[in-house]
């Protein structure tokens, strides 16, 4: 095996990120990783269906098909697994370098070592663990990605709406200073909420139906920002509403400058950034969009600068648009690549 072969993921958990983080690496045309092995309690039919058609993304512009125990993407099989513990499958016979853990399951320490226990080498978790102790490293990448080092094993790539405003606030606080802020995330339906009506959640707002109303949840967006940056703790707050809309969502960001600044010095930092240090991961408009011209987007974070305010003035209002699926599944693409350029050499090529 030559030294340029690519690292060897697995996925657990092929649902709506899952099958994004998949889909996002064939669309980038990596080479220097590639998906081995996806576990799911999905049958394979429903594996391969919802791989090829996608409601909010589209047709897979590629070659899908399911042959034994494969899914065949483009010519690559990624063995497809169907076990409900992590326990349950030997990770260490697939050879894999990571394990890109999509589920949403396991959020406290011992829950996420018992994937280390099975046999993986390191897990990069999707969503925001139960407290900072619970992985190695919580990252937003471009913020604090350069933490990352080859002896962790269990990171955490914390939410959409963190890798959205984390990367914003950090700029404004160094740049102006920030006293305060109170964000709003306005968010597209999930699928922890039911089409109509149904007995489907213990919080009972929940229990209303997606698509006819807007809905107030619960949000942890408030602890994630504290958690990447610790400067910010006590003096940031947020909230949350559920819009029937299938995918994009936005912010709505309110914050007490520490000085007087103005729409234009804003406006300009974070025009600068987009084109310069968060390049790539922050992008700035003035175009009038809508909501749907944000699908698919890669971007952790686009300003809409003509919606920027500033009054008193000290009291700044941005709104932030963020693709909750196809933003965040391309920043555990980053996260995991910067990850795994910190290892020696894929595990194939190590002979493990």
């Amino acid at each position: 095996m030559s030294a340029s072969s690519p690292y060897r993921i697995a996925i657990n958990g092929y649902g709506r990120i899952g099958r994004c983080v998949l889909r996002a690496l064939h669309e980038r045309g990596d080479s220097g990783m590639q998906i081995v092995a996806l576990n799911d309690l999905a049958d394979q039919a429903s594996i391969e269906y919802l791989t090829r058609f996608d409601s909010t993304h589209g047709r897979f512009p590629g070659e899908v098909r399911v042959e034994g125990d494969c899914l065949h993407i483009n010519g690559h099989c990624a063995k497809v697994l169907s076990a409900a513990r992590p326990e349950d499958i030997d990770w260490a016979a697939l050879n894999i370098d990571l394990l890109v853990e999509c589920s949403g399951q396991y959020t406290e320490r011992a829950d996420a070592e018992r994937f280390l226990r099975a046999g993986a080498p390191r897990v990069l978790f999707s969503q925001p663990m139960a407290n900072a102790e619970a992985v190695d490293a919580t990252l937003v990448y471009g913020v604090n990605h350069h933490q990352l080092n080859g002896d962790m094993r269990l990171v955490s790539n914390a939410s959409c709406t963190t890798n959205c405003s984390v990367p914003v606030l950090k700029l404004l606080n160094e740049q102006v200073g920030l006293e305060f802020g109170s964000i709003t995330t306005i968010h597209s339906a999930m699928n922890d909420q039911p089409v109509i009506d149904a007995y489907h959640h213990n919080d009972l707002r929940r229990t209303r139906s997606a698509f006819q109303s807007m809905i107030p949840v619960s949000t942890g967006l408030a602890r994630g920002i504290e958690r990447l940056l610790p400067e910010l703790t006590g003096r940031v707050q947020a909230k949350a509403i559920r819009v029937p809309t299938l995918n994009v969502s936005a912010l709505d960001m309110t914050l007490q400058m520490s000085r007087d600044t103005s729409t234009d010095e804003i406006n300009s930092l974070l025009r600068g950034a987009a084109a310069g240090s968060l390049k790539g991961l922050l992008d700035y408009t003035e175009f009038p969009h809508a909501s749907c011209d944000f699908n698919h987007d890669p971007h952790s974070a686009v300003v809409d600068g003509s919606q920027t305010r500033v009054s008193g003035p000290r009291m700044v209002n941005l709104l932030v648009w963020f693709d909750n699926e196809w933003g965040f599944a391309n920043r555990m693409l980053d996260t995991a690549g910067h990850w795994l350029g910190k290892v020696d050499a894929p595990a194939q090529v190590r002979g493990t």
